[in-house]
């Protein structure tokens, strides 16, 4: 999609669908009374743009909107509790979680601010973070 105009305008055939993933937070399975105790954070979860990719990181397609959504499932101790499996869960979505994933800025200063703000982009500093 092309920015024109303060509009989004379609710009060709989108790319397919990628892989679907889960991540599965480190710290569960986990009682609610130990989720309700800290925040909880996805900060060791990995977005990548690479379709390869065989290290468990979620994958994206530049210039695609997603909207991460946040499963709660409850363990049921029951025998047949597959049975009921459909009942175990809810699913929770943000609104404002919602992006759209990009690879490139057209803009030099964002560029930059995101190599700073990155702490795996370390390959793409050349220089002094105080002179950026």
């Amino acid at each position: 999609y092309p920015f024109h105009s303060s509009s989004w305008l379609v710009a060709g055939k989108a790319d397919p669908a990628t892989p679907g993933r889960v991540h599965y937070h480190p710290d569960s399975p986990a009682k609610g009374a130990q989720w309700m105790k800290q925040i909880v954070s996805f900060d060791k979860l990995k977005l990548t743009n690479n379709l390869l990719d065989d290290n468990g990181h979620i994958i994206l397609n530049s210039m695609h909107r997603y909207q991460p959504r946040f499963h709660v499932v409850y363990v049921d101790p029951r025998k047949d509790s597959e049975k009921y499996a459909e009942e175990n869960f809810k699913t929770f979505v943000f609104e404002e979680t919602r992006f759209t994933a990009v690879t490139a800025y057209q803009n030099h200063r964002i560029t930059q601010l995101k190599i700073a703000s990155n702490p795996f982009a370390k390959g793409f500093r050349d220089c002094d973070p105080e002179d950026w």
